[in-house]
């Protein structure tokens, strides 16, 4: 059995292959069962996740991601990804969970870019300075050439800067935002990449034409945009639409109040890419994804890192 580290996923797994590779996942023959959510109880702590997250192409790979999400811990998310053979069932691969994890979304964000914001997007706000964050940038900037301005938000200066320095020394167009409200309405797409629990991104902050990837938040008590958002929303995608609607609270917050509506929701991303249903459709509409993870995205990520 192989064995990936981090290191190793980050120098196989460049962008413009990665982005083919699961949008090609999202529009071909892979079978992804409805994932398992566990609450797993955590004495004098608060209450961990774990995700069970598997998906197969009938007679090639099987794969199984596991995820556990500790809100205390300085490290909240850990997870392992593990590869069989689809015609013998032996174990082929282990790989580093995080890292495949990371890069995976930040690719699956960027094809939801690439449907769902304008065509000439030039600039990107990042809510949060997390390890998404250095992920999302340079997705963003290599699969998004005209992108002229990276503004990155978070609570921490001192991350902020040490984040920012780092990305600027792999040549990317960034800065640090000192005005959250100000760099969301300049923004053609803002990424909320947060744990939080209560809203970061106000509607009242977009203006028209803006597209909200929404990536942080994964259980019901999680949330990172406020209801504005969803009534300005003029169509709204997820990765998993069912999933996200039971799941992540930045839906079922909204849908219980009647800020979001059923008629707003456009499909599941793999419809829009196989053109099953359609995005935006003009320049002035505020678009938004709401990713959940797709176990299908972690099976394109794995197979083409054991091709490489």
């Amino acid at each position: 059995m192989r064995i990936f580290s981090s290191v190793d996923v980050r120098q196989a797994l460049d962008w413009p292959l990665l982005v083919t590779a699961v949008r090609d996942g999202f529009s071909g023959e892979m079978v992804v069962p409805t994932r398992h959510r566990h609450t797993i109880r955590v004495p004098g702590a608060a209450d961990a996740t774990l995700l069970v997250m598997p998906a197969w192409q009938a007679g090639h790979l099987i794969g199984v991601k596991l995820v556990t999400f500790f809100p205390e811990m300085a490290q909240r998310i850990n997870a392992a990804y593990i590869l069989f053979d689809g015609r013998t069932g032996a174990a082929i691969a282990l790989i580093d969970g995080e890292e495949l994890t990371a890069r995976r979304t930040a690719a699956t964000s960027v094809i939801a870019a690439q449907y769902l914001a304008r065509p000439d997007a030039r600039r990107i706000f990042i809510i949060g300075t997390g390890r998404l964050a250095e992920e999302f940038a340079a997705a963003y900037a290599t699969m998004f050439p005209a992108i002229s301005d990276i503004a990155i938000f978070g609570r921490s200066p001192e991350r902020g800067t040490a984040l920012v320095a780092k990305l600027r020394d792999l040549g990317l167009p960034v800065r640090l935002s000192q005005d959250i409200a100000g760099d969301a309405a300049a923004a053609d797409i803002i990424s909320c990449l947060t744990s939080a629990s209560s809203p970061v991104l106000a509607g009242k902050w977009l203006s028209a034409g803006t597209h909200v990837d929404l990536v942080g938040g994964f259980t019901p008590d999680m949330r990172e945009a406020d209801d504005d958002v969803f009534r300005r929303a003029t169509i709204v995608f997820a990765d998993m639409t069912d999933v996200a609607r039971r799941e992540a609270g930045d839906l079922i917050g909204p849908l219980a109040s009647g800020a979001l509506r059923d008629a707003q929701f456009g499909g599941d991303l793999p419809d829009l890419i196989c053109g099953r249903c359609v995005g935006r459709t003009n320049n002035q509409a505020i678009t938004v994804f709401k990713s959940v993870g797709h176990a299908s995205e972690d099976l394109a990520a794995a197979s083409l890192l054991t091709r490489t």
